[in-house]
């Protein structure tokens, strides 16, 4: 009976790694048919592969919600300023060209997967506040999010370039980079001082969240020179030294994490709960 058990308990783990595998298997060959069949190889095209691995990391909690039937330790706080940043960015890239990519990509796949990332944000949301919120661990999820949320739109009304000639929008688009780099905050301060060790499919969403964002970074890295604006002080681009600082601010947030993800996987295979020293800190 024993082995019985402990055999069962093997066969379901080596399906839920078959399954985060395929995950992971299924998005990076997408990002490569985009990038050398629909982009042709085109740099700019690393956006769209950003967005690509941004729906990916949506995906893998929406394997957590639908397959494990909780919403354990996914932070309902960083799920909306995810949705607000994927809705000021689309308020720019679905009519104004500013901020697209130069390839072909910019023309309809990048928006849509926006698009697709928006629809999977706000079914977690309505799964986390609603149809599972009896799993939801509502008194760890404390840090506010609409706070974070104004102050990264005043920013950016402050801040914004001028790619799109309509300074509106021009906020919107840099609004959307703002919140998206502190969207992990809530999330990280919930995985750090929650007693419930942190769910695979949960630290593998933040992973990927920051591959994404190493992805933009490196775009923006070598054209934030292109970000035009209406400079404060003559001969200072400061919305493209903003754009470089608020992709820092995400890996400077995640560097921590990062260290004992990779230790986790590393030691202890995929579907291993990520182990969090006491002494661990946002």
């Amino acid at each position: 009976m024993l082995g019985s058990r402990m055999d069962a308990h093997s066969n379901s783990k080596q399906t839920s790694n078959f399954k985060i595998f395929l995950v992971y298997a299924v998005f990076a060959t997408i990002a490569l048919l985009v990038y050398h069949l629909v982009a042709e190889g085109e740099f700019s095209s690393v956006l769209t592969l950003s967005a690509i691995f941004q729906c990916m990391a949506f995906s893998l909690l929406l394997i957590q919600a639908l397959g494990a039937g909780n919403v354990h330790g996914i932070s309902a706080k960083s799920l909306q300023l995810d949705a607000f940043a994927i809705v000021m960015r689309l308020s720019s890239t679905t009519w104004l060209e500013g901020y697209l990519p130069n390839d072909i990509t910019g023309d309809y796949i990048y928006q849509c997967i926006d698009a697709l990332s928006l629809v999977m944000v706000l079914g977690l949301l309505y799964r986390v506040l609603s149809v599972q919120r009896s799993t939801y661990d509502e008194e760890d999820d404390i840090v506010p999010s609409w706070p974070f949320a104004a102050g990264c739109f005043v920013l950016a009304l402050l801040l914004h370039g001028d790619l799109n000639d309509r300074p509106l929008f021009d906020a919107t688009w840099l609004c959307s980079l703002f919140v998206a780099a502190i969207a992990v905050i809530p999330q990280l301060w919930m995985m750090t001082h929650s007693l419930v060790k942190v769910s695979p499919l949960t630290s593998h969403f933040v992973a990927v969240m920051a591959f994404s964002r190493v992805l933009s970074g490196t775009y923006m890295w070598h054209a934030h020179n292109e970000i035009t604006c209406e400079p404060w002080i003559v001969g200072f681009n400061h919305t493209g030294y903003a754009v470089l600082a608020a992709h820092a601010v995400h890996l400077m947030l995640l560097g921590d994490f990062g260290y004992f993800y990779i230790k986790t996987l590393m030691t202890s295979g995929l579907r291993s709960p990520l182990k969090l020293p006491g002494t661990f800190t946002v």
